[in-house]
């Protein structure tokens, strides 16, 4: 069975954009508190303090820029034939995987989207691409849609293709 590629219609969580925006300060952060205690350490190289508040500089804008754009650019649904995803920033990726080809259904959640009530649902295929990956649902409707997603798959007939 062929599934079309389309655009998914559905939007994550609007809760992504902050999980997000947190999730691009924190290296960043990270990155600029060890640069910084180097910097205190190590005198004769104080170009470690400001390399460390440039560090911050970029990632606030990231913070600040990116999740909006990314927001507006990731999309998922779940059809009777399919699950289709859409994300990416320069490189966007379209994927369809058809029910007959689904072989696991997962949600995840680590503990920064746990603080922010989010999960991710991951579509394991008979695909060499690999899962297909929702991030940023609300962790109660992941759970729907995974146990949705076991029974239709169950009920469909397996693709010989």
């Amino acid at each position: 069975m062929t599934v079309p590629l389309r655009p998914p219609r559905e939007s994550l969580d609007p809760r992504v954009r902050s999980w997000w925006r947190v999730h691009c300060l924190l290296w960043p952060v990270l990155l600029a508190v060890v640069l910084g205690v180097l910097g205190l350490l190590i005198r004769p190289i104080a170009w470690f303090l400001p390399l460390a508040a440039a560090v911050v500089v970029v990632g606030i804008v990231v913070a600040l820029a990116f999740p909006a754009y990314w927001y507006r650019v990731h999309r998922w649904e779940v059809t009777d034939d399919a699950v289709y995803t859409r994300s990416g920033f320069l490189w966007q990726e379209w994927r369809a995987a058809p029910l007959s080809r689904i072989q696991t259904v997962d949600t995840t959640r680590g503990p920064l989207q746990q603080a922010f009530g989010l999960a991710a649902l991951v579509v394991t295929t008979a695909s060499a691409k690999g899962a297909v990956t929702v991030a940023g649902l609300d962790h109660e409707r992941a759970a729907e849609i995974a146990e949705r997603l076991t029974r239709a798959t169950q009920a469909v007939p397996g693709d010989a293709t």
